[in-house]
């Protein structure tokens, strides 16, 4: 952990570096490099097809690099700055999280609400001491389950009105897509709107996330990076999750795409405690409570509300960003890191094409952030750890 004195210094020299808004962002040439090489490693080895690694802070992009191409076909398009991702569960944080807690604060809804209040469909059925903050912080005590493609959405609340808690609410930390399914539906059922909807309206739109959308559709699927199908196929603009598929493309948990550019304004926002260029989404209280610890246990898990902050989830924190950092992961292959006290956030973004190597994977995630870091600071090198990624096949 950083000292006060080192912190100090970090950000007397982060607050030294450049931050270039245009097409063509400053890179120390060192870190830029070793970043390269790591993503060109990651190509070889079969882990990924492309992608993009933006670095910045609430002033703008640091560093940018584009790499490889959007899918594994021969006659593949290379990735380029206006590529559109499957963010996966990104959506999480990104969507149904900041939607929920800008209901909170417009006092539409209460993170302490018993979900019953809202699902009367659960009462009877042993969930009355589930409230709307044990969904955002996965310690509801729910376990996934397979869905019906007849009526999937009526099958998740049936569901959970049939499963029996594991553990006392509050008291267990289990990462489940059924949380945020459900938290998608709160939306709705607060709203009158489906949050594809409402997150445009409330803050994607107004943050000039102008790409960042769900059910991109076939127009715009020339733009789109692969994901792989469950024969190891390529789609391009349809979501990955099949949860997020047998519900139509919109859903709490996944289905949301988006370019590096808009995921930077949106971390730009948060860095900005809610506001960005002038324009306020979210007042600073709600994402101050949004990105405070409010589940640990022993010091090896640590969540926020949606947010990540040390978990067997939290390999994109790598070593040097501080405890206070906080972020997310996707399974389509991207990821997003977010460290308030260093004013930093590390965007990657890829065409994942190996999904059975997931340490390979998660390793690779923590190095990239590693060497941001080392890259920012490269005062502070011995602090951090030498990146270990490696071949996928000497494991």
């Amino acid at each position: 952990m950083l000292s006060r004195k080192i912190l100090v210094i970090a950000l007397i020299l982060f607050g030294s570096l450049t931050v270039f808004a245009g097409d063509s962002p400053y890179a120390p040439p060192a870190g830029g490099e070793a970043i390269g090489r790591l993503m060109e490693r990651a190509m070889h080895d079969g882990l990924v097809a492309g992608g993009i690694v933006l670095v910045g802070n609430r002033h703008g992009t640091i560093y940018e690099h584009i790499f490889g191409k959007q899918s594994s076909l021969p006659d593949s398009p290379p990735v380029t700055s206006s590529t559109i991702f499957d963010i996966a569960s990104l959506t999480k944080v990104i969507a149904t999280t900041p939607a929920v807690m800008r209901l909170a604060e417009e006092g539409r809804l209460s993170l302490v609400d018993p979900l019953v209040r809202w699902f009367p469909e659960f009462a009877g059925h042993g969930k009355d001491d589930v409230l709307v903050v044990h969904l955002l912080t996965h310690t509801s005590g729910l376990d996934d389950f397979s869905l019906s493609s007849a009526d999937p959405l009526q099958s998740a609340i049936s569901g959970v009105a049939a499963q029996k808690l594991k553990g006392e609410p509050g008291n267990r930390f289990r990462y489940a897509d059924i949380n945020f399914i459900l938290l998608g539906e709160l939306v709705r059922r607060v709203t009158g709107s489906t949050l594809d909807r409402y997150a445009a309206d409330a803050f994607l739109r107004p943050l000039g996330m102008k790409d960042t959308a769900f059910l991109p559709g076939p127009a715009i699927a020339e733009r789109c990076a692969a994901t792989l199908d469950g024969s190891g196929g390529p789609h391009f603009g349809t979501v990955q999750d099949p949860l997020a598929r047998l519900l139509g493309g919109v859903a709490g948990h996944a289905g949301l795409f988006g370019t590096a550019s808009d995921l930077a304004l949106f971390c730009r926002m948060i860095l900005g405690e809610g506001e960005l260029n002038g324009r306020r989404v979210l007042e600073e209280r709600t994402v101050r409570q949004m990105t405070a610890p409010y589940f640990s246990r022993g010091g090896k898990v640590a969540r926020g509300l949606g947010w990540d902050m040390a978990s067997p989830f939290s390999s994109p924190r790598g070593e040097g960003f501080s405890e206070e950092s906080f972020g997310h992961t996707g399974y389509s292959g991207g990821s997003i890191w977010i460290d308030p006290r260093t004013d930093t956030y590390v965007i990657f973004l890829s065409v994942r094409l190996d999904h059975r190597h997931t340490k390979a994977f998660s390793q690779l995630r923590s190095d990239l952030s590693t060497l941001a870091f080392r890259m920012l600071f490269p005062d502070l090198r011995e602090l951090v750890e030498t990146a270990s990624y490696g071949p996928v096949t000497t494991r």
